[in-house]
This record gives C-alpha cells, sequence and structure tokens, in this order.
C-alpha cells in the first residue's frame, strides 16, 4: 500500500491502431456532431417558437431526444476529437469523473425520461376524459424536473464513491471513462473490498 501513488492523470488506449485514418475520423467525427448539435436547435428553437407545441408529448421528446442528446454529446465528443488529433491520450482525474458522470446521467435520464413519456401515453389513453386535468403545465414541469433530478442526485452519489478508491493503474482500455473501468484500476485489497459489497 505504500508504493501507490497518487493517480492524476489517466491514458485512454482505445485509440491506439487508428493512426492511418485520424484525420478522416475527425472530419467524420466533427461533422456528426455539428448535425447533432443543429438538428437538436433547430427541434429546441421550434418547440419553444410554435405555441401548437405546447403540448406534454413534445415538451417530453424535447427533453429527451434534444436537450439530452445535446448534454451527453457535448460530454463525450470534444474529447474524443482532441484525441483523434492528438497522439498521447490522457485525461486527468477530475475530467475523467466528469465525464462519466456526464455518460452515466445522459443514459438515466434517457431512461427516466422514457418511463414519463410511458406514465404520459397511459394517462392519454386509458384516462382521456381527465387527461388535461392531471397533466397540467405544473404537474408536466414536476416530471421533468423528476426525470432529470433523479439521475443526477444518484450519480452525485456513485461518483465521489468511486473517487475514493485507490487506484493501482492509469490505463483505460477505452476512448472514454466509465466508472467502472475505473473501480478495475483499483488496488487488489480494494477490489476485494468491493467484491464483498
Amino acid at each position: 500500500m505504500d508504493n501507490v501513488s497518487v493517480i492524476t492523470v489517466f491514458t485512454l488506449s482505445g485509440l491506439r491502431d487508428i493512426a492511418n485514418y485520424r484525420v478522416t475520423l475527425f472530419v467524420l467525427t466533427l461533422l456528426c456532431y455539428c448535425v447533432i448539435w443543429l438538428v437538436n436547435l433547430t427541434i429546441i428553437v421550434t418547440v419553444i417558437v410554435d405555441k401548437k407545441l405546447h403540448e406534454p408529448m413534445y415538451i417530453f421528446l424535447c427533453n429527451l431526444f434534444c436537450i439530452n442528446a445535446l448534454y451527453g454529446s457535448t460530454g463525450f465528443y470534444p474529447k474524443f476529437l482532441s484525441d483523434l488529433l492528438s497522439s498521447f491520450h490522457h485525461i486527468s482525474y477530475e475530467g475523467c469523473m466528469l465525464q462519466a458522470f456526464i455518460m452515466y446521467s445522459f443514459s438515466s435520464c434517457d431512461l427516466s425520461i422514457l418511463a414519463v413519456m410511458a406514465f404520459d401515453r397511459y394517462l392519454a389513453i386509458c384516462r382521456p376524459l381527465h387527461y388535461h386535468s392531471f397533466m397540467t403545465m405544473r404537474r408536466l414541469s414536476q416530471l421533468v424536473c423528476f426525470s432529470w433530478l433523479t439521475p443526477f442526485c444518484i450519480f452525485s452519489i456513485n461518483i465521489p464513491i468511486t473517487s475514493r478508491v485507490k487506484l493501482c493503474g492509469i490505463n483505460i482500455q477505452r476512448v472514454l471513462c466509465p466508472d467502472w473501468l475505473i473501480v478495475k484500476l483499483a488496488c487488489p485489497e480494494v477490489k476485494s473490498n468491493f467484491l464483498m459489497l
């Protein structure tokens, strides 16, 4: 345990074998990232501007596909694009934790928004006469807040727990930092404690 150093940087080794295709991958990835931003911002502005689209289903779709897609893609693409241009693929410890938080909360937000959308459709189909009295703007905003805050609260607990783990390695064999790969780099005595939990 005495020879464990404090790790401040991780090496991402998922892009080792693409040296010949870096420029092509960079251009395609940048194009994809720009299209994601353009399409999602267009949909968000359309839903905001058009008063006919101020219905619960459109607001949920805007949250699910547009705002959450922008959030998740911003957590991944900028670092990935910079890694495609550089020969060294490093990420700081804090950056790795932030990326893990964004990726997990992004995917959990997708699931929670889908669950809220399913509830909305259940009300619209099974209780059509009560739908508008139940699905008010106040209730809609509560459901949207629930679908965003629940994943953030869950992973606000998960990431600090992971950050306390003593690590014995720095090589992550991916292009991003998932939480479980950080735990895999833990020292053997720490891994045994995680297995017991």
